[in-house]
C-alpha cells in the first residue's frame, strides 16, 4: 500500500509534536503555530479513526495507538533525514566530526590525544567547540559532546566514559612543598579554588583534617587556569584527575600526600536520541570510549619561572 503524499505533513507535525509532548515547541521547530500542528494531528486522527493524544489541562499525552505510531514515524523519518543529510553533505564535510566539550578537558586530556585518533583516522576531521556554554544540537551543530554531570540529558543518548577524582597537586618549586608530609601540612601553604561544586573543606573533610585555617590566595573560573596557575608556583591547587594527569605525567605539577575524593559528577559522551551519528562521528565517539584505559600522552614540560 503507497502512502497518500496528503499524508505527509501531518505525519511530520504529529512526530514533532510527539518528540515534544507540547505542540508549541513542535510548531518552533517546523515553523508553524500550535494550532496549525494541533489541525494537522486531528487531520491526522480523522484519517485514521483513532485518537493519538489525550488532551488536558496540562498539554498532552501520546495514547497507546499515539505512541505505536510515534515509535515508526520517528524511525522512518530518522532514516530519510540521515539518508538526506549524508547525500547533500560536501564531500569534506562527510569527514568532519564536530565536537563540543567543557574547555579544561579539551585542553587537557582531549586535545594531548588527537594525535592517535589522527593516526587511525587520517581522513577525517575534528572541530573541537570549547565554549564556556555547551553548544545547542542544532541542525549544522555538533555532531556529539563530552559533558560532565550525571549523565541525565532529555532527549540525549548517553555512554558513561569516565569517573572523576580530587586531589591536591603543586608545581614542585612550590616554596615549602618538600615540607608536605600529611594532608594536616597542606593548609600551610597559599591555596588555589576553582568554581567546582567540591572545593576544599569537601577534601579535608575526607582526609580527616579539622579546624585548618585555609589561605585561599587566586580563585579562578576556568579549571585550566587554576592548574596553570599551580604550575607557576602560585599554590596548591585541588586538581581534577582528569584534567591534571597530563601535568603529572610531564612533572610540572607532583600530587601531595592525601585521599583521591570521588567526584559527585562524571564525563559522558552524548549526542540527540533523534539522530543517528554519522559515519566520522560514530567512529571518533567508538574511539572516544578507549580512551579513559590509555595512560596519559607525555609532553615536555612548560619552563615555570625561578621562585
Amino acid at each position: 500500500m503507497t502512502l497518500p503524499t496528503a499524508w505527509l505533513p501531518a505525519l511530520a507535525a504529529f512526530e514533532a509534536a510527539a518528540r515534544h509532548q507540547n505542540f508549541a515547541r513542535a510548531g518552533q521547530e517546523l515553523h508553524l503555530t500550535a494550532s496549525a500542528v494541533s489541525h494537522h494531528v486531528r487531520k491526522l486522527e480523522g484519517m485514521l479513526g483513532v485518537t493519538l493524544f489525550q488532551r488536558h489541562a496540562r498539554g498532552v499525552e501520546l495514547t497507546v495507538e499515539g505512541r505505536q505510531l510515534a515509535d515508526a514515524a520517528s524511525g522512518a523519518l530518522t532514516d530519510i533525514h540521515d539518508v538526506v543529510r549524508e547525500l547533500s553533505d560536501a564531500r569534506s564535510e562527510r569527514h568532519l566530526v564536530r565536537v563540543t566539550t567543557m574547555h579544561s578537558l579539551a585542553h587537557t586530556w582531549l586535545v594531548p590525544r588527537l594525535a592517535e585518533f589522527n593516526a587511525q583516522h587520517p581522513r577525517l576531521r575534528v572541530r573541537v567547540d570549547s565554549d564556556m556554554t555547551l553548544s545547542r544540537f542544532d541542525e549544522g551543530g555538533p555532531d556529539l559532546g563530552i559533558r560532565y554531570g550525571m549523565g541525565h540529558w532529555p532527549g540525549m543518548t548517553t555512554h558513561a566514559l569516565m569517573p572523576d577524582a580530587m586531589f591536591p597537586v603543586a608545581s614542585p618549586r612550590l616554596p615549602g612543598v618538600e615540607h608536605i608530609l600529611t594532608p594536616a601540612d597542606i593548609p600551610r601553604l597559599p591555596l588555589i579554588e576553582d568554581l567546582a561544586r567540591q572545593t576544599w573543606p569537601d577534601w579535608l573533610r575526607a582526609a580527616d583534617v579539622h579546624g585548618a585555617a585555609l589561605d585561599v590566595r587566586h580563585t579562578f573560573s576556568d579549571t585550566t587556569n587554576a592548574m596553570q596557575a599551580a604550575v607557576w608556583g602560585l599554590g596548591a591547587a585541588l586538581a581534577r584527575e582528569r584534567v591534571c594527569e597530563t601535568f603529572l605525567a610531564d612533572g610540572s605539577l607532583l600530587r601531595l600526600p592525601g585521599p583521591a575524593l570521588p567526584t559527585r559528577y562524571s564525563y559522558f559522551v552524548v549526542y540527540p536520541s533523534h539522530r543517528r551519528l554519522r559515519t566520522a562521528a560514530r567512529a571518533f565517539t567508538d574511539w572516544l570510549l578507549t580512551q579513559p584505559e590509555r595512560p596519559a600522552p607525555t609532553r615536555v614540560a612548560t619552563k615555570a619561572p625561578t621562585l
